[in-house]
């Protein structure tokens, strides 16, 4: 089976708030039994294309709120033993089901032709592209393990029992507010 995946190259960013989809138009085909990303600059920047749909959509107050929902009603279940308790098996599974569930629809709906399955692959072939809490996020649907890593970490800052640098920790915009950007930027 060929999934397709679509981008218009000369646009591989999203500016002025536009959606995946305003920049797309078939470029690529991928076919699933073969996941090799060539080097090709349309098949990177199709591979980008979805990595920036996926940091959108995880930074949605939406998927935070859904996110953060579920792990306050499970994160007292887990605890840091070396056994993993049978209870974690229908919670991981839920999880999957909700939080992956709704990024692939959200994928689909901005990416015709999207396959999860088929981005998978492509994404542990290239994971030292994507930026690391994208792929911590994404490969909590994946490994129990790092899905466990997470409700420990949520369990700990929830009981005060994990490291506060925000007191040390200033954040400035490099663009003054109410100022836009008109500038190019030209890639190498």
């Amino acid at each position: 089976m060929v999934s397709n995946v679509y981008l218009d190259v000369a646009s591989p960013g999203f500016p002025d708030g536009r959606s995946c989809s305003e920049n797309i138009v078939e470029m690529v085909d991928m076919d699933e039994e073969n996941f090799a990303i060539s080097s090709s600059s349309p098949a990177i920047a199709a591979f980008d294309a979805v990595i920036g749909c996926i940091e959108d959509i995880i930074m949605e107050g939406e998927f935070q709120q859904l996110q953060q929902n579920f792990m306050d009603k499970y994160y007292l279940e887990f605890d840091d033993s070396d056994e993993n308790k049978l209870s974690y098996t229908p919670i991981f599974n839920e999880y999957v089901d909700l939080l992956e569930g709704r990024l692939e629809q959200q994928v689909m709906e901005r990416i015709p032709g999207f396959n999860m399955n088929t981005f998978t692959e492509l994404l542990m072939q290239h994971k030292e592209e994507v930026a690391g809490d994208i792929f911590d996020l994404l490969l909590t649907f994946t490994d129990f393990m790092a899905f466990k890593e997470m409700f420990l970490d949520y369990r700990a800052e929830k009981e005060g029992r994990s490291l506060d640098m925000s007191q040390g920790l200033v954040v400035t915009p490099l663009i003054p507010a109410g100022s836009r950007h008109t500038g190019s930027t030209e890639s190498q």
